[in-house]
C-alpha cells in the first residue's frame, strides 16, 4: 500500500525549511551581543586617550606639576571672573536667575544709607580704641548714640527698599520663585556692601534708569 509510506522528498524539505526559517527569524532584544559591555571607567579612559608616561626625573615631574598647577590657576580666574561678570552658570545658587538679577541693577542704580555700614562699624571700633587709650574722652558716648540714629535710618531704609525691590520683581517677573522675605534679606545684603565689594560687579552706575 502506497499511502502508508513515507514520502522521503517531505523528510528531506523539512530540515531545509526549518533552517531557512531560523536564518529568516528576527532576533530577540533579550538576545545577548556577543561580546559584554565596557564598563564606564574603561570607555571614559579610551576617549580621553592614552594615559602618559610617569616622568623619569624629579624636574620632568616638577614641569608636569607647576603646569597642571597653572592649569588650575587659570581655570579659577577664569570662573572667579565669569562670575563677576554674572554669568548665570558660575554664580552662586542665592545670585541665579532673571529676578535677581534685575534686584542687583535696582539696588545698584541707588545711592544707599547701608552702604556705609562697613565704614560706620570701622569708624566705632577706632573710637573704641581711642576711649581704651585716654578714657577721660567722651568719644564713645558720642559714637554710640551716632551709630544708634545711623542704625535705626538704615533699618527704615532697609525695609523701604526691600518693598521696592520686591514689587518691581514682582511685576517684571510674576514667576519669581523667591519670597518676599528672601528679596528683602537680598536686598539689605547687597545695598550693605561696598560698591567695589559686590559680587558680581555692579553692571549700573548710580542713578541710572533701570
Amino acid at each position: 500500500m502506497r499511502f502508508l509510506r513515507r514520502d522521503s522528498t517531505d523528510d528531506t524539505a523539512t530540515p531545509d525549511k526549518e533552517a531557512t526559517d531560523a536564518e529568516q527569524r528576527p532576533r530577540s532584544p533579550s538576545s545577548g551581543k556577543g561580546r559584554p559591555t565596557p564598563k564606564r571607567r574603561d570607555s571614559e579612559a579610551r576617549r580621553r586617550g592614552p594615559v602618559p608616561p610617569p616622568p623619569r626625573t624629579q624636574r620632568e615631574a616638577y614641569r608636569r606639576s607647576r603646569g597642571s598647577k597653572e592649569q588650575r590657576r587659570k581655570e579659577t580666574r577664569e570662573r572667579h571672573e565669569r562670575m563677576m561678570a554674572g554669568d548665570d552658570k558660575y554664580l552662586l545658587p542665592k545670585d541665579r536667575g532673571p529676578g535677581k538679577a534685575y534686584a542687583r541693577d535696582i539696588i545698584d542704580s541707588r545711592r544707599n544709607l547701608m552702604g556705609l555700614f562697613m565704614p560706620m562699624a570701622i569708624v566705632v571700633l577706632l573710637s573704641y580704641f581711642a576711649n581704651v587709650a585716654n578714657p577721660a574722652l567722651p568719644i564713645q558716648q558720642y559714637m554710640m548714640l551716632a551709630c544708634l540714629a545711623f542704625l535705626l535710618a538704615m533699618i527704615i531704609e532697609a525695609v523701604l527698599l526691600g518693598r521696592i525691590v520686591t514689587r518691581k520683581v514682582r511685576a517684571r517677573y510674576p514667576d519669581e520663585r523667591a519670597g518676599t522675605l528672601s528679596l528683602s534679606w537680598y536686598t539689605f545684603t547687597r545695598a550693605s556692601q561696598i560698591r567695589k565689594l559686590r559680587v558680581p560687579r555692579p553692571k549700573v552706575g548710580p542713578g541710572a534708569k533701570v
